[in-house]
């Protein structure tokens, strides 16, 4: 035989088995009928895939479905337990990881804080989170998954550029594979994040979809026509790092007046200490030891119990997110924008302030037709975006 005959026959028998799985996945308990009705597949082909499925322990029977006559077909399931994904959130003060099964079910979850190191010294506190979450898994790890801030080339696995952790043309994806001997897949923060609501959120599988990540850092994961848009050298979606204020602060790329100057929780940490400091009787003091030693929990809770100082400085931050997400809306024109991180905790008061310069801002009909809103997977949505790299890249889950 030709091989390129084989490699024909090869792939295409791996394109039936993803095809399948999807379709198991996605409908969660189907019979093989409906598998060969959906996919177009022919009744053999399915009924063959199937058994390989099994055999492998990836999809298991679950009862027997209802029919007005004739034999009840078995059911089908995926089998979310037969492995289990390491997911690492790289992009907040204090390093997260977990293992996650199949269903984007969290397992188990742990966390180290940085304590301001960056460079080989927070590299190996993303180690030390790895080697300390392999021996509480219960089941095969698929791979290793990343949401690691800045620009990434994640064809290579190169963290090209992020400036916060001071990690340049960083080969995250070979280090990892030759320490831990597993796939490994590296993904933006916020192009994670998307991900995870496309994959497991509440606008699961829509197909033009953008999620804004407001945290340490800020940046726009965006999906269209059901595919990550990474750009041109992948930096879509890079808006923490678009200047918005005139002769503004300077940003840690350099430039004065990014949007992560006044809208990230780093910069809303730092007006909360001023705040802190010129007012001893402030909620804030309530909250932390001394004005030095708030973060953002923090001023999260003194907001909850009304620190009226705290309102203009939401509006203030609202007001730039929403100038940012009216450039987004208005260029791609997408049915949901999706608010996500830490500063998304702001809750209502925030979003209100960011859909009415969204409105202010944007065409009228443009806007009409698109929802800005709360995110739904709150702060494990980059682990969980991690997760669905793997799903999509191991099991071809789409």
């Amino acid at each position: 035989m030709h091989p390129q005959q084989k490699a024909t026959r090869e792939l295409t028998k791996l394109h039936n088995r993803r095809l399948v799985f999807t379709t198991i996945y996605n409908a969660r308990q189907i019979s093989r009928a409906e598998i060969a009705r959906l996919t177009d597949l022919t009744p053999t082909t399915v009924s063959n895939v199937v058994s390989e499925l099994v055999e492998k322990r990836l999809v298991i029977e679950d009862g027997i479905g209802a029919l007005p006559r004739g034999k009840p077909p078995a059911m089908l399931r995926v089998n979310k337990d037969v492995y289990h994904m390491l997911c690492l959130d790289l992009a907040k003060a204090s390093f997260q990881g977990a293992l996650v099964n199949l269903r984007g079910e969290i397992v188990c979850q742990r966390s180290i804080h940085l304590g301001g190191r960056t460079g080989d010294a927070a590299l190996a506190v993303a180690f030390d989170l790895i080697d300390t979450l392999l021996p509480l898994a219960s089941s095969p790890i698929l791979g290793i998954a990343v949401g690691a801030p800045g620009i990434i080339d994640p064809d290579k696995g190169i963290v090209l550029r992020a400036v916060n952790f001071e990690w340049y043309d960083l080969p995250l994806r070979q280090m990892l594979q030759e320490r831990y001997h597993v796939p490994v897949y590296i993904a933006n923060a916020s192009h994670a994040a998307v991900l995870a609501e496309y994959t497991f959120g509440r606008r699961r599988n829509i197909p033009d979809l953008v999620v804004v990540k407001v945290g340490y850092d800020v940046g726009a994961g965006i999906i269209l026509n059901g595919e990550l848009f990474l750009g041109h050298r992948f930096g879509a979606g890079e808006i923490g790092h678009m200047v918005l204020v005139e002769n503004g602060e300077r940003c840690m790329c350099g430039n004065f007046g990014c949007l992560e100057t006044v809208a990230s929780s780093r910069a809303i940490v730092k007006r909360a200490r001023a705040i802190a400091r010129d007012n001893p009787a402030s909620p804030l003091n309530m909250f932390a030891p001394s004005p030095a030693d708030l973060d953002i929990r923090a001023v999260l809770h003194a907001y909850e119990v009304g620190e009226p100082a705290l309102h203009p400085v939401v509006a203030e931050v609202g007001h730039y997110l929403g100038v940012a997400i009216a450039n987004l809306v208005s260029v791609l024109s997408v049915p949901y924008v999706l608010i996500a991180g830490s500063v998304s905790n702001f809750g209502q008061s925030l979003l209100d302030a960011i859909v009415k310069e969204v409105y202010t801002r944007s065409l009228a009909r443009t806007v009409s037709q698109t929802t800005v809103e709360i995110a739904s997977l709150g702060a494990e949505i980059v682990l969980l975006g991690a997760a669905g790299l793997l799903l999509r890249h191991e099991m071809g889950v789409v």
